[in-house]
């Protein structure tokens, strides 16, 4: 998948926005894009099916990588970052190509 054109989302914790943020220009990412949310899981519903506790303060940043540029971001997601633990955060990418209007 190195030709294709990987639509990339991030959503985490508030305090890794500036690291999240490095890593991505670090990475080559085009058009990163900050949003911040709330977080809507009610931590009474959490606590009591997983044991977690949501944090409320949320970032969600999206960005536009190669295939191996976004492989590797989401590599370093969970090596760095440990997005493979739970309530640290969530990574995804779309194709391009898949996305519609």
């Amino acid at each position: 998948m190195t030709n294709s054109i990987e639509y990339l989302a991030i959503i985490a914790a508030r305090s890794y926005k500036d690291d999240l943020l490095k890593l991505l220009f670090e990475m080559k990412c085009h058009l990163v894009n900050v949003i911040y949310a709330k977080g809507s899981v009610k931590s009474g519903y959490f606590k009591d099916m997983l044991g977690l506790v949501p944090e409320e303060k949320k970032v969600m940043i999206t960005c536009i990588a190669t295939g191996d540029v976004a492989g590797k971001v989401l590599e370093q997601l969970i090596s760095k970052f440990h997005f493979d633990k739970p309530n640290t955060g969530i990574a995804y990418t779309i194709p391009v190509d898949k996305l519609s209007v």
